[in-house]
């Protein structure tokens, strides 16, 4: 996803007009949110990116916008709203792949920026301001004037006194409000250089607090001007003052024990602070170690005021290729929601409740997709009900061991099939938040079914939404709990539609289209192998 108004991967994705829908059912993206804007009226357009297209979705409700059109060359790097238009950087993966920046104006291409000759550097990161365009790469700054889109220099930053690492950048670019022309870069030596992009002249370098602090890793604004947050390698936070190069505040000096900080957002709307929460001066941080987000009081010094355990899954611990952690947290602007995008395929929207006693909020909205490639996809039977002949519904399975249906016509009704209340044994385990002792060989992915293989569907007996949901747990006629399902409950509940099978298991399990979760019976293979 450069996933919110800059991007990451998402879920289902049909035109506007639904003239060529299609769908994106868990395509983990070139990279993740990375910016939120505000476009017309009050609506925030976070955007899905898979490889080579990104999709808008409006915050109120997270419904989709349109896709993008065509498809870029190569794969998508990095996105960054502008005005009514967004812009995306793609290609510069190999030496062969030539980078390109595209410009486009409500999903069409309406614009290409000139690019040096020579250049075969990928674009990490885009950000717009005054008449500048800038991109940032691994060893150098591209600027463009945002007029025309010409080329205009080329920046490169210095290396700190003393570093061994070089000048290659690092976690972020940023320019400073007020601050005219000036851009902040961060670099793997734990440095910032502050640069002119008008005269591309090097104005002045913040050098780290020690030489062990790591690289930067994150860079924002604050809304008091002329101070900066600084996230570094080793966990710290710092509020730099740019005028008098001075550290105003150290947060979490000692590192942290959650992981590197990837993003940081500051809440404007003036509560949340305080012994009351009627005081401005909340930031949020997050990291792509982890699923939690980090509340802080900056007020005296600054202090935790709230974590939000779980907001997203934390990375898988078996090498399956499913991702987790936050990449993006941002506040909208003077108001008391934030935004949140994970590297497991999840965009969601906070609310923080006035005059609650709890500092953390509560999900307002959210929008999801599978968190690793999808092995299995297939529409549902045409001949069945609640079917068409132009195929309404597809199911898809992945290797995140989840089960999906995606509605072609109406994104807002795709969804995952439940598996029981996995997320709420996860917290009580420890697995998501890490708030208790575990054993380390425990994973999220333990709670849930085997990776599925192959499955087979019929609707013509579902019992639809509206059943009744019957007694008893899922899949619990296993060999060991003979007689705890009776077969008599299909009356009111409609038979299972779907049956399953998964990777190293013998039985084949059987679900609830219409109720959209797991179903009663797991059926066992006569030879005791793999269902296929």
């Amino acid at each position: 996803m450069d996933g919110m108004v800059d991007g990451k991967k998402m879920t289902s994705v049909k035109d506007n007009n639904n003239n060529n829908p299609q769908i994106s059912a868990g395509e983990a993206a070139a990279s993740p949110a990375k910016r939120l804007k505000l476009a017309h009226h009050s609506d925030l357009h976070p955007q899905s990116q898979a490889p080579r297209i990104f999709a808008p979705f409006r915050v109120r409700g997270l419904n989709l916008i349109f896709i993008t059109r065509p498809q870029t060359p190569a794969l998508i790097t990095a996105t960054v709203a502008w005005k009514d238009r967004v812009i995306a950087a793609w290609g510069g993966d190999g030496p062969n792949q030539e980078p390109g920046i595209w410009v486009f104006q409500r999903g069409k291409l309406c614009g290409e920026l000139e690019m040096p000759l020579g250049f075969n550097e990928q674009i990490k990161e885009l950000v717009v301001f005054g008449s500048w365009i800038v991109g940032r790469c691994s060893t150098r700054i591209e600027v463009w004037k945002s007029a025309n889109y010409e080329h205009y220099t080329t920046l490169t930053p210095t290396s700190t006194r003393g570093s061994s690492t070089g000048s290659t950048t690092s976690g972020g670019i940023c320019n400073m409000p007020t601050f005219l022309n000036k851009l902040l870069v961060g670099k793997e030596d734990g440095g910032v250089d502050i640069w002119n992009v008008s005269t591309g002249k090097l104005v002045y370098t913040i050098f780290p607090p020690d030489l062990t602090s790591g690289s930067v890793t994150s860079l924002q604004p604050t809304p008091t001007l002329s101070l900066v947050a600084i996230a570094r390698a080793n966990g710290s936070v710092t509020i730099h003052d740019i005028r008098t190069d001075k550290t105003v505040m150290k947060l979490n000096a000692g590192g942290a024990p959650n992981g590197i900080i990837a993003s940081m957002s500051f809440r404007t709307d003036g509560y949340g602070a305080g012994e009351d929460g009627q005081e401005a001066g909340i930031m949020a941080t997050a990291g792509t170690d982890n699923g939690d987000v980090t509340l802080w009081d900056l007020n005296e010094g600054g202090r935790v005021v709230g974590v939000l355990h779980g907001a997203h899954n934390p990375p898988s611990s078996v090498r399956r290729g499913v991702a987790g952690g936050i990449n993006r947290v941002e506040f909208l602007p003077g108001q008391d929601v934030m935004v949140t995008s994970g590297l497991d395929n999840a965009l969601k929207s906070w609310i923080f409740d006035a005059n609650s006693l709890s500092k953390v909020p509560r999900i307002l909205h959210s929008r999801t997709g599978h968190a690793a490639p999808v092995t299995k996809l297939s529409f549902l039977p045409t001949n069945s009900e609640d079917a068409d002949a132009t195929g309404k519904w597809i199911l898809s399975a992945g290797r995140d061991q989840s089960l999906w249906g995606w509605s072609i016509r109406k994104d807002g009704q795709s969804g995952e099939l439940s598996q029981g209340a996995v997320r709420k044994k996860a917290k009580k385990l420890g697995l998501l938040g890490k708030t208790l002792e575990i054993d380390s060989s425990t994973s999220l992915e333990d709670l849930k079914a085997p990776e599925i293989t192959c499955f087979a569907c019929s609707l013509n007996r579902d019992g639809g939404m509206g059943a009744a949901p019957g007694a008893g747990g899922i899949w619990t006629n296993v060999a060991n709990k003979k007689g705890t399902s009776d077969a008599s409950d299909s009356g009111t509940t409609g038979w299972e539609s779907i049956v399953t099978g998964h990777r190293g298991d013998k039985y084949a399990r059987t679900w609830f289209w219409g109720r959209k979760r797991a179903g009663r019976w797991a059926l066992e293979t006569n030879d005791g192998t793999e269902v296929t």
